[in-house]
């Protein structure tokens, strides 16, 4: 139901058709690969993905560690120029949804021919990495490979296997050990350069009829961590020989911030009795960005001592960096602390990947051929603006699946329901809520000004609270609440709120 409202509507017959044969050519003409078949490897993943773009094998050597990073050969099925290569570009990435997604590569590829599936032969780029003590990369290598994954794990069993309730599948149980001493090397190198933010993604279940049934944040593990350590480590090798051999391609991209914005963080956070670092005499743009790093480490601990506020603290650190983007220029990655970086890991769903893959296979002398300059400004501008689209039709299908699942347990409990919740944005209207129930703990709100009781609230010179004229009473960032719902939109995903008490 939710893919016809918004408009999902798969692909023409012709580029199906025209997948199928991708894919079998692309097996045909292979050409000479690296066999790593015998390698143990591992992918990790959500429970309902089908689309693995990434594989793992893990080893340790003397002081360090040997990463093999298995990334799906993409650009092996999809040719340039193609119907397939002009469509994935037009969608410039998958978008998904509740319970669907609008791939950018048809099925026969996306979760076919390209996925790293289990127990088959796949075709991929792998990145050859030898890392030293503490996990500092010593060398790194590229190639063209034939791989076959021993073990499709998701995020919960890797955690269950981490916290000793499960044990590892046997073909992978060492690399799998390498690889979390490996992670957790790359967590202690980069700590004191990037960004310390938390996200819950909010995941949906559904019953046979399609109908939302329960909800919940998911939040992120070391499972989740293990993997995006090294993909982020991958990512900046690649991008480091990419610029080192001046080839034209995509980078990924997060500017210094305006260290009036940071002053302006740090002077909100103080406001809601956040501890924060200590604020030197003219901030530079580098230096701002290294304030906002310990400020937001600064602010997530306040929030684990509070007990509260976690989601609040994120959100203000977060409005106050620039947005991440793609470009045919390396500017560096702020909120990683990285010199260079680039987006390779995903060539199923994203098409920067994909002329990334291209620009590093043309570098190698692997039978691809590097962008144009011009192209790859094009496609980054595109694909920078195509991300923004699918970030908002993600979020508003969230409101709605959240809304549909609020008003089911509303039927079922009663519209005098009494819910608890936390602070998550406060404008001169009114507070937003995040609160959960018993059905799921995704749920928002707005709670206008005009309900809160007693008197007239404005909004504060830190932007952080709304204030009683009167009484001076506080309704802040961060602050427990409990909240009753005077009404739901469904189709609009909206909630409107008042207070429990009061």
């Amino acid at each position: 139901m939710l893919r016809e409202q918004l408009g999902f509507g798969g692909f023409r017959a012709s580029l199906e058709v025209e997948a199928s044969r991708a894919a079998e050519a692309a097996e045909r003409d292979s050409g000479p690969r690296r066999d790593l078949t015998a390698l143990q490897t591992f992918t990790v993943d959500p429970a309902t993905a089908r689309d693995f773009d990434d594989a793992v094998s893990a080893q340790r050597e003397g002081d360090g560690a040997r990463v093999w990073i298995h990334i799906a050969d993409v650009a092996a099925h999809v040719r340039p120029g193609t119907p397939l290569d002009v469509e994935a570009r037009r969608r410039a990435n998958s978008t998904y949804v509740p319970g669907a997604v609008e791939p950018m590569l048809p099925h026969a590829l996306s979760s076919d021919a390209c996925s790293l599936a289990p127990g088959v032969d796949r075709l991929a780029v792998t990145a050859e990495i030898e890392l030293g003590p503490g996990a500092e990369p010593r060398s790194a290598r590229f190639y063209r490979s034939r791989i076959r994954s021993d073990a499709r794990l998701d995020y919960e069993q890797l955690d269950a296997i981490f916290s000793g309730r499960a044990r590892a599948p046997e073909p992978v149980a060492e690399p799998l050990a390498a690889a979390r001493d490996v992670a957790a090397g790359l967590g202690e190198h980069r700590g004191v350069t990037s960004l310390d933010v938390e996200s819950f993604e909010p995941e949906f279940r559904f019953d046979a009829k399609g109908n939302v049934t329960a909800a919940r944040g998911v939040a992120q593990t070391e499972s989740h961590r293990l993997i995006e350590r090294l993909m982020i480590l991958t990512n900046e090798q690649v991008a480091q020989l990419l610029e080192s051999r001046r080839v034209p391609a995509i980078y990924r991209v997060h500017a210094q911030p305006d260290p009036a914005r940071i002053e302006r963080l740090l002077e909100q956070l103080d406001a809601l009795g956040v501890p924060t670092p200590p604020l030197g005499q003219g901030l530079s743009p580098r230096s701002a960005g290294e304030m906002a790093a310990e400020a937001s480490r600064m602010a997530r601990r306040e929030a684990k001592r509070r007990g509260h506020g976690r989601e609040a603290y994120t959100s203000l650190v977060l409005r106050s960096l620039k947005q991440a983007a793609y470009s045919e220029r390396n500017s560096g990655h702020a909120g990683l602390g990285s010199a260079a970086y680039t987006h390779f890991t995903s060539p199923i769903r994203r098409y920067p990947d994909l002329v990334v893959h291209r620009a590093l296979l043309a570098a190698l002398g692997e039978g691809e051929e590097a962008p144009r300059l011009k192209e790859a400004r094009d496609v980054a501008a595109d694909c920078s603006a195509r991300e923004r689209e699918s970030a908002k039709i993600e979020r508003g299908a969230d409101d709605v699946c959240a809304a549909y699942l609020l008003e089911r347990e509303l039927g079922e409990r009663g519209p005098q329901t009494r819910f608890e919740g936390e602070v998550s944005g406060v404008i001169r209207a009114g507070a937003f809520i995040s609160f959960g129930g018993e059905l799921g703990d995704v749920y928002e709100g707005m709670l206008p000004a005009r309900r809160l009781p007693g008197e007239r609230y404005e909004l504060d010179r830190a932007e952080v609270a709304l204030v009683g004229r009167g009484s001076g009473a506080t309704v802040r960032l961060g602050d427990p609440i409990a909240v009753r719902v005077t009404g739901v939109e469904v189709g609009r995903g909206r909630v409107d709120l008042e207070p429990a008490d009061g």
